[in-house]
């Protein structure tokens, strides 16, 4: 089994910035899975937003230069700096990890609980 919790969510300001922890464990975890991160607004789909593998790392057009995605492989952590926040990256942000870096959540087995995010304008 593999569990992901992630943390620090919250609300912020137009223009602030937020960074999401997940933290990975579980017997079957793999430091060799990629991870990322999802999120779903409000009457949306829920879309790709980040992902990393030790080859690099993928990032939605709507969010490249303001979202840095991190891994710390020791911790089994992936990080989610997020800067410039607008109102519309309001969202439930969910971790997710796979043997593979996809961009379809159909492709990721594994999911944390999800965090919300509030950018208020």
């Amino acid at each position: 089994q593999v569990q992901l919790v992630e943390s620090g969510g919250g609300l912020v300001q137009a223009g602030g910035s937020l960074r999401l922890s997940c933290a990975a464990s579980g017997r079957t975890f793999s430091s060799n899975y990629n991870m990322g991160w999802f999120r779903q607004a409000p009457g949306k789909e829920r879309e790709f937003v980040a992902a990393i593998s030790w080859r690099g790392s993928s990032y939605q057009d709507a969010v490249k230069g303001r979202f840095t995605i991190s891994r710390d492989y020791a911790r089994n952590t992936v990080y989610l700096q997020m800067n410039s926040l607008k109102p519309e990256d309001t969202a439930v942000y969910y971790c997710v990890a796979s043997s593979g870096m996809y961009r379809e959540d159909s492709a990721y087995p594994y999911w944390g609980q999800g965090t919300q995010v509030t950018v208020s304008s």
